[in-house]
Order: structure tokens, then sequence, then C-alpha cells
């Protein structure tokens, strides 16, 4: 049984080892087809093994907050909310061509060396990858479904899964259609809340809240607190993205400026821009690999319009209409502490 305060270093031990043993059993599984499957087993593992489990805990107090007791079915439940996660991490880093997360190499990169014999190995590399995060996918639902909430608990959040699918797949696609484009701020947010914002904080939020029987208003209340802090979470991710320590997020630094990525700090920049700034953009962006003096020249540009200036009022401005819309809403007292604790988590961090 959770203490009734939120103790978020116990829960997400709690969500590690659910996770562990199912996925263990899982890749047992896979790999008693055949030992060539070990490397693959061995990414699905990997792809599971870090992260700060805020979406499982989002899915936890949506259910808690309703009045619902602990539970270790939820908590199972919750972490199906992390497979999504492993899921698109993996995706993303594929689709980004990105090289590292969380200091080690992406997955589509770690398994070049189980297709070294392939006549295209790079491109056999990439498509066990895309296949290691479709099995994660797969393995989330898995996870929910034999959770062991009621069979009649689960069938209340079913749409929201479909839901969630949806606007996960739509916020991918939005930033690979953008990707090189001109930058515009309004088409950044949006594939912030879809790719983002949504599978990360309110839908976590509504489906804990929808498996609780929570009604019309609570979630209503739901979105309106998620959805901003959803978005102020990801525009700390841009930030940290260009101006974070590679050895606290894990991730190259290089690899927003290197892929022309749609984000919300290079849209503000380009808007705040002047034309002998935007050429000097339009020369640095989207180098296949941009050195430290290159990556370093777009964040002078950067400080000098106060892009990261920018950026920063919008995290303020969300986490603030996050906690206004908190306020709102009648909650148990630790539901209450454990959601505001998770705003300020999210969104003021350094990886």
């Amino acid at each position: 049984m959770a203490s009734e305060r939120w103790e978020p270093t116990a829960f997400k031990a709690r969500v590690d080892e659910v996770l562990q043993r199912f996925v263990a059993r899982e890749t047992d599984q896979l790999s008693a087809i055949a030992p060539a499957l070990n490397p693959v087993a061995g990414q699905v593992e990997a792809a599971v093994a870090d992260g700060k489990r805020l979406r499982a805990a989002f899915c936890y107090w949506g259910w808690r907050a309703v009045g619902q007791p602990d539970s270790d079915a939820l908590v199972r439940a919750a972490a199906s909310m992390e497979l999504v996660h492993a899921a698109a991490v993996v995706h993303d880093d594929l689709i980004d061509d990105s090289p590292l997360r969380h200091g080690r190499p992406t997955a589509h990169v770690a398994l070049r060396g189980a297709v070294e014999h392939h006549p295209r190995a790079a491109a056999a590399a990439r498509s066990l990858a895309m296949l290691v995060g479709d099995l994660l996918m797969s393995l989330a639902g898995q996870l929910f479904v034999t959770s062991g909430l009621p069979a009649a608990y689960l069938g209340r959040a079913r749409p929201l899964w479909a839901a969630l699918a949806r606007d996960l797949i739509a916020g991918e696609c939005l930033e690979i259609l953008h990707t090189g484009a001109a930058p515009d701020t309004a088409a950044s947010l949006k594939v912030i809340r879809y790719k983002t914002a949504k599978y990360t904080v309110e839908q976590p939020l509504l489906i804990g809240g929808t498996l609780a029987g929570a009604g019309e208003r609570m979630r209503e209340g739901y979105s309106a607190y998620g959805l901003p802090l959803g978005e102020a979470f990801q525009l700390r991710d841009d930030l940290l993205g260009v101006f974070g320590d590679p050895e606290l997020t894990g991730k190259s630094g290089a690899d927003d400026v290197r892929g022309h990525r749609p984000t919300a700090l290079l849209a503000e920049t380009w808007r705040l821009a002047g034309d002998n700034e935007r050429e000097r953009l339009r020369a640095l962006l989207g180098q296949r690999d941009p050195d430290g003096d290159g990556l370093e020249a777009v964040r002078e540009v950067m400080r000098r319009l106060k892009a990261p200036d920018r950026i920063e009022n919008m995290i303020t401005a969300r986490v603030e209409e996050a906690l206004c819309a908190l306020d709102e809403l009648t909650l148990p007292a630790p539901a209450a502490a454990a959601l505001t604790a998770l705003a300020h988590s999210a969104a003021v961090r350094r990886s």
C-alpha cells in the first residue's frame, strides 16, 4: 500500500519493477523463437530501462484524484503508458536519425552489429528498430488489458487508447511534414500538442480518471490541466535539445539543428530574426554534421534575439494555466499536492 504522500522515487520503483518483469518475460519468449533475435530482445529491454515515469504518474493520479485507493492493478495499467512512450521514442529516434538516447546508442544504431552481414546493413538495422517500436506499442496494450483491473473499467478506457495512438501518429506526421519548411510558431505548437502534450499528460490523466469513473467535469479539468502542461514539457525539451548539457540530457545537442526540426524555439528565432540573421540560419540549419562552431553560431543567434527567453515565458504561462485549472477542481489533498508537484517537475528540469 502506498503512502498518501506523493513519493516519486518509491512510485518510480514500483513502475520499474512492473516493466522489468513484464518485458523480461516477453523478451524471453521472443529469444526462445531463435537465438538470432537476442539483439532485438535486448533493444526492447533497453527501451524501457530508463525514464522519469511521468506518464505512469499522471495515469495513477488521474485514478487517485477521483477518490479511488492505491491499487497494484492500477500501477500495472499505468505502467503501460511507459511502454507507449518507449515505442514513441524508438520510432522518434529512427525518424530523426538520432544517434544517442540516455547516453547510449539508439536502437537503429545499436542493432547495426546484428546485421553486419546484410548487404544493406544500415537499412536493415533501421527496419529492426522500427519493429522494436511496433512490438513495444503492442506490449503496451497487452500490459494494460492484463493489468488485473475489472473488465468493465478497462472497457470504459478503450476508446481513449485509439485516440492516444491517432494523436501521437498525427503529431509525428506533422513534424515530418513541417521539417525543413519555413519555421512557423503556430505550426510548431500544433506539433508539440499532438506529438507530445497529449500522450505525456492529458491522455494518461484521462485514462486513469476514466478507469476510476471520473465524470465529465473532472475529465474537462484534466484536459485543461494536461494540455498546457504537456506543451510546457515539450517546450522545455526544445530548450534542452539545444542549450542543455548532453551529459545530463543523454542526447546530442546538435540533433534539432542538424534535422532542421520544427521546434517552437527555432520558429520564435525565425520570427524575431532580420534578413541577415535568417540568411545565417539558412546556412547553418540542416547541415548533416554541424560542428561545434556551427552549433554555437545558431545558439548565439538565438540568444541575441532572446528566443530562449520567449520559450521560457511560454513555459511559465502554460504551467500557470495548468495550475489554475487544477485549482478549479475539488480534489483529495494528496492528489492535489501530487499533481502540483508533477507540474513543476515536468516543466522545470535539466534532463
